[in-house]
Formats: structure tokens, C-alpha cells, sequence
């Protein structure tokens, strides 16, 4: 009985122990799972990597919108090509400039042929430098036209598209007060002559007071009436803004 009883547990120990390695083996297999699906994710996402990068330097920049397609490479605006400035060249001579378009720019040359470099004939000076035809300016309205001396304000201006010149295309300058309301010197100077006893033409102005004095004196009897046509004739009178006449 004894030596059963001895073979019996030493089986049990032996169906113990057979039970604990599969239950380990079944327990390392799902723990791999995991990582191995861990393991594709990160090679995939390592693999996909360059395709983003790829993409996003693929992408068209602004500028290319305002570039015409399969046109003159030398009739290209500024902003579709990167020139070698020459700062040793004579101010004020036609000088030429090494040239090159920027990526995603198509340009031709007088034969149809696609390029990239070529030159251009540009004048020596600087954009501020440029005639005030050329560039456009930012307009203030709160300084006075009529004044003595005149006044300035600071503007911003840029540079038309179709026009070369060297060092920023967007600068600020000094400008004279310009603007305008309006306000039209042919009929204030009409309403001057025709009602300008009833102060017509101080309220087209926006000059209310001086209407009202007008209106209520009768033109000051006549003489505010030809004081007013005259100084309005000469431009000294204006508008009560501190505006140009159109």
C-alpha cells in the first residue's frame, strides 16, 4: 500500500507539472502577440514616414498663382524668380541681372523653349528710389491737406508687380497729405457765386457756422458773398475735413 500510495503522488507531480508548462507556453504566446503587432505599427509608421515628408514638400507655395504659366521667363513678375543683385552697378544705367525661377515656375524663352536662367535689363537703384508711378501707397485721412507748412504722414508702399528694382519692394516713406473727400471745387465755387449770399456753399463745405453767419447777415451784406468767391476761386477755402478738392 505504502509503495502505491508513493507511485500515485509522484504521478500527480508529474501531470502538475506538464499542466504548469503549457499554461506558460499558452501565456508567452499571447504575451508576443502584442509585440509583434507593436513591432508592425512601428514598422509601418517608420515605413510611411518618408511618404508624409514626400507630401508635404510636394506642396505649391502662393507665390506660383501670380506666376503665368509657359510665359516669357524675362516678363516673369519679381516674385517668381531670385535674381544676383549687382550693387556695384551705376545708379540710374540699365544694367543686367543673372537670373533664375523659383520651383513650381514654368517659363520659356523667345523660342518656346523651357529654362531656367536667363537675364534681365533692369535700371540700378532702389525701390524707394523709384517714380511715384511705380508704387502704390497707403492713404491717411487724419492729417490736414491745407496747412502751412503741410503736413506728412508715414505710408506703406509696394511696389507694382511688373516693375525691377533692388533692396525691399515693401518700404515706408514719407508722403505729403493727399487725400481727398469728395468734395468737388467747381461746384462749391458755383454755389458761391449763384447762393453763396445764403451760405450755400460754407455748408457744402461742412463749414455750418460760418453758413449760419452767412445765411443769417445776408452774405455780411454782399462782401462776405465776394470775399468767399474769391478766396474759393483761388482754392485757399476748403473743406472743412481738411480734404483736396477733386
Amino acid at each position: 500500500r505504502a509503495l502505491r500510495g508513493i507511485c500515485g503522488a509522484a504521478l500527480f507531480l508529474s501531470q502538475l507539472s506538464i499542466l504548469s508548462g503549457r499554461a506558460g507556453s499558452l501565456m508567452t504566446t499571447k504575451l508576443s502577440q502584442p509585440q509583434s503587432t507593436l513591432a508592425k505599427s512601428l514598422t509601418s509608421t517608420s515605413t510611411n514616414a518618408p511618404y508624409f515628408k514626400a507630401f508635404e514638400s510636394t506642396e505649391i507655395p502662393p507665390y506660383v498663382t501670380n506666376c503665368p504659366s509657359n510665359g516669357l521667363c524675362s516678363r516673369l513678375p519679381p516674385d517668381c524668380m531670385t535674381c544676383n543683385t549687382n550693387y556695384s552697378c551705376i545708379y540710374g544705367k540699365t544694367t543686367t541681372f543673372d537670373c533664375k525661377v523659383k520651383p513650381h515656375v514654368h517659363c520659356v524663352d523667345e523660342n518656346n523653349h523651357e529654362q531656367e536662367n536667363f537675364t534681365i535689363n533692369m535700371t540700378c537703384q532702389f525701390c524707394w528710389q523709384l517714380a511715384t508711378s511705380d508704387y502704390v501707397c497707403t492713404n491717411s485721412t487724419n492729417c490736414m491737406t491745407v496747412s502751412c507748412p503741410r503736413q506728412r504722414y508715414n505710408a506703406t508702399c509696394t511696389v507694382r508687380d511688373h516693375i525691377h528694382c533692388l533692396g525691399n519692394r515693401v518700404f515706408p516713406k514719407m508722403l505729403y497729405c493727399n487725400w481727398t473727400g469728395g468734395y468737388k471745387w467747381s461746384t462749391a465755387l458755383a454755389l458761391s457765386i449763384t447762393l453763396g449770399g445764403f451760405g450755400a456753399d460754407r455748408f457744402y463745405l461742412g463749414q455750418w457756422r460760418e453758413g449760419l453767419g452767412k445765411l443769417f447777415s445776408f452774405g455780411g451784406l454782399g462782401i462776405w458773398t465776394l470775399i468767399d468767391v474769391l478766396l474759393i476761386g483761388v482754392g485757399y477755402v476748403g473743406p472743412a475735413d481738411g480734404s483736396l478738392y477733386i
